[in-house]
């Protein structure tokens, strides 16, 4: 069943909210995801969100489940008999989708970090499927004979999804995504033996289950996986009322200049505030067969300089993967740029007019005004269109809307 968790929607309160009260007797588990969440609201760093708190009861339910779980130990009277029989069934997972900083990410933290069970993993999706794919090609490497000494045949499937559940009991996605036809083919058997397995997902995304993969090559031999998916999980709607990061931001500057230590503490306060990270993790994005390198970036935020995105050989299909991946842009050392440079400046354009079409936001450090960025030179004219952009760019207004995902 999907719940919204909106205002209107909060009608249901589980029962796991109720015996985590103190002052009733009932023990209080700190590590438990409701009661970390509580404690944040306590002391005032978190704002009263009923959709999160609903969000935080369900993930207490699965805490309490994982806590007795272990998907190699049987069930029933066979077990009791004999010490055998049928594996427990999983505890259902759950899948939290919704707009851009709705605090998604923050509660499954919450969540991973107290899980009770040692196998665990918290990943963001693009990184795993990166990995499948390296196995898959590692497997199809492998001399037949030595496959076959292992009883693993010639189907890279199975025994990667058993070495998986093997290490691995609790999976947590962060920004589950699916844009690759590659990726597209081989969830649903990859997923479809995870789950047999016993291996609970959790997942957050920015598009709900339905949405997956929409306009995706072959999109109907995709179906069966999203039903799969809607089967074993739970799906609960993290409805918009208020981006907690962003809200960090309000009346903050985006654009700074000149460029020196100023700007870029500036640029360092942001992308903290943006991921409560004070520095990201790298990342690659496969463009059309290529590997573009992100230096940093977490949550949702990429980090570049100027010379790595508009000195270097790249195009529009690079920034619009981009505009895929990440909802916020922090981009460092514009220059100002001359005739001489006009190469430069004309990536820059083509990079403002993705971001700009696809509801990006932007925050930069450069050495001049927007005006001044590229007074003079072929196509100054129209790089009039880009300081109007840019301009727009730093009001509150674009600032706030919604990142319009152009697919």
């Amino acid at each position: 069943m999907v719940r919204c968790a909106t205002p209107a929607s909060w009608t249901d309160r589980n029962s796991a909210g109720h015996q985590e009260r103190t002052g009733n007797g009932c023990r209080v588990d700190a590590n438990a995801p409701l009661e970390r969440y509580r404690a944040l609201r306590r002391t005032g760093q978190l704002d009263s969100d009923p959709g999160q708190e609903l969000a935080a009861e369900k993930l207490q339910m699965l805490h309490h489940r994982l806590a007795q779980y272990d998907p190699n130990q049987a069930s029933g009277w066979r077990q009791f008999l004999f010490g055998r029989g049928q594996k427990k069934p999983a505890p259902e997972g759950l899948y939290i989708y919704g707009e851009v900083g709705r605090g998604k990410s923050m509660l499954m933290d919450m969540f991973f970090e107290g899980a009770p069970i040692t196998r665990k993993r918290r990943v963001h999706f693009h990184e795993f499927m990166g990995e499948v794919h390296g196995r898959i090609n590692a497997f199809r490497k492998a001399p037949a004979h030595e496959r076959a000494k292992q009883g693993r045949g010639d189907d890279p499937i199975p025994p990667i999804a058993e070495d998986i559940a093997e290490a691995t009991w609790l999976l947590c996605f962060d920004e589950f995504e699916v844009r690759d036809i590659a990726d597209a083919t081989i969830l649903g058997r990859l997923f479809g033996r995870l789950f047999e397995l016993g291996v609970v997902v959790i997942a957050t995304s920015n598009r709900a289950p339905d949405d997956l993969y929409k306009g995706g090559l072959n999109r109907q031999l995709f179906l069966p996986f999203i039903e799969d998916l809607k089967q074993r999980l739970g799906i609960l709607c993290l409805e918009g009322r208020q981006d907690y990061r962003l809200a960090r931001m309000r009346g903050v500057p985006v654009y700074y200049t000149p460029l020196g230590a100023a700007a870029e503490r500036a640029l360092d306060t942001a992308f903290e505030n943006l991921t409560d990270k004070p520095a990201g993790e790298p990342a690659e994005v496969e463009v059309r067969g290529r590997t573009l390198v992100v230096p940093q970036q977490a949550k949702g935020v990429a980090r570049f300089s100027f010379p790595e995105l508009c000195e270097a050989a790249l195009g529009a299909h690079d920034y619009l993967e981009l505009a895929q991946h990440y909802h916020t842009l922090i981009l460092s050392d514009i220059p100002q740029l001359g005739s001489e440079r006009r190469n430069e400046a004309r990536r820059f354009v083509i990079l403002i007019d993705v971001l700009y079409d696809n509801g990006i936001k932007l925050i930069a450090s450069a050495e001049t005004e927007v005006e001044q960025i590229y007074p003079k030179g072929d196509g100054g004219f129209e790089f009039q269109r880009t300081v109007s952009r840019l301009t727009e760019m730093q009001s509150a207004e674009y600032f706030e809307a919604p990142h319009r995902m152009v697919v």
